[in-house]
């Protein structure tokens, strides 16, 4: 006998008792939803796929949380795709995900990761650990490996508020990956995308342990702003058509995406520094001459 919801039959298959993962419940029963498996290799297949690809991401801890910050280009070759593509998606009510890479498969990636979160605290009536998150996350990301041999590869950065922590100075926590779906715990800050390394340079020389969030805020911008300047494919803020980097603070209070108007107002004072000062701040010498 056909079991219904709403009206409408329901396959045996959502009423039959199993894992807690979403991801499973769909590599079981309809594989073909899953981002992965959404295009069928054919043979010959090669890299050369033509897709939009976002970056760039960065995320900085600070004493009451982490920032996550990501610019709004995409690119497709040496074409701009997007100029306002949104990067920063909250996960849950305490973590947040950046994407870089394909971006069309990194959106279908992170709507799946926060089904799977949804899902498991239905199923268990409570939340996943923010280890447990970022777990998770490793096994969407290495069930999309057959695409990333394809030349189709999604690379999140993952960070959130541990409630679990005793020391609420280090609950803002960062995690990046790699295209297998391994997954490794950065400390105070982290950049992914083609734009990382010039975004990881200018933080590494403003990074400090008493940060605030407004100071991760401004140092996410401003490492934004570097790793423009030196990468085509990071797009800069554009004040002409009000365009800014899209962040978003994880703390206690849960996650908060900032406004356009916030954000536009530390992304002008960054600029008007640039004008006198185009290489941006620099780190005091200590103990030297």
């Amino acid at each position: 006998m056909d079991r219904t919801a709403d009206g409408a039959n329901l396959p045996r298959a959502f009423f039959t008792p199993g894992s807690s993962s979403f991801a499973d419940f769909l590599a079981s029963h309809r594989p073909d939803l899953l981002p992965g498996r959404r295009i069928e290799s054919a043979p010959g297949m090669t890299s050369s796929i033509e897709a939009p690809h976002g970056t760039t991401i960065v995320a900085v801890a600070h004493r009451t949380g982490v920032v996550m910050a990501g610019d709004r280009r995409a690119t497709m070759g040496n074409i701009i795709a997007q100029r306002d593509m949104e990067k920063v998606f909250q996960a849950d009510e305490y973590s947040a995900v950046g994407i870089a890479g394909t971006a069309g498969m990194a959106i279908e990636l992170v709507r799946l990761f926060q089904v799977e979160l949804e899902h498991y605290e239905k199923i268990e009536g409570t939340t996943l650990s923010l280890d447990g998150k970022a777990n998770r996350l490793s096994m969407l990301i290495r069930n999309n490996l057959p695409m990333a041999m394809q030349g189709l590869a999604v690379v999140p950065l993952f960070a959130g508020y541990d409630l679990e922590t005793s020391d609420p100075a280090k609950a803002g926590r960062i995690f990046s990956y790699d295209v297998t779906g391994g997954r490794y715990e950065e400390h105070s800050f982290h950049s992914v995308g083609s734009g990382s390394v010039f975004a990881r340079g200018a933080l590494k020389k403003l990074y400090r342990d008493d940060y605030t969030s407004d100071d991760a805020v401004t140092a996410s911008i401003q490492a934004l702003y570097d790793a423009a300047d030196d990468d085509s494919a990071t797009g800069g803020p554009d004040l002409t058509r009000r365009i800014f980097p899209v962040v978003a603070d994880i703390t206690i209070e849960g996650f908060r995406k900032l406004s356009e108007n916030e954000v536009a107002t530390v992304t002008q004072q960054v600029v008007d520094e640039r004008m006198t000062n185009p290489g941006g701040p620099q780190a005091p010498l200590r103990g030297g001459n």
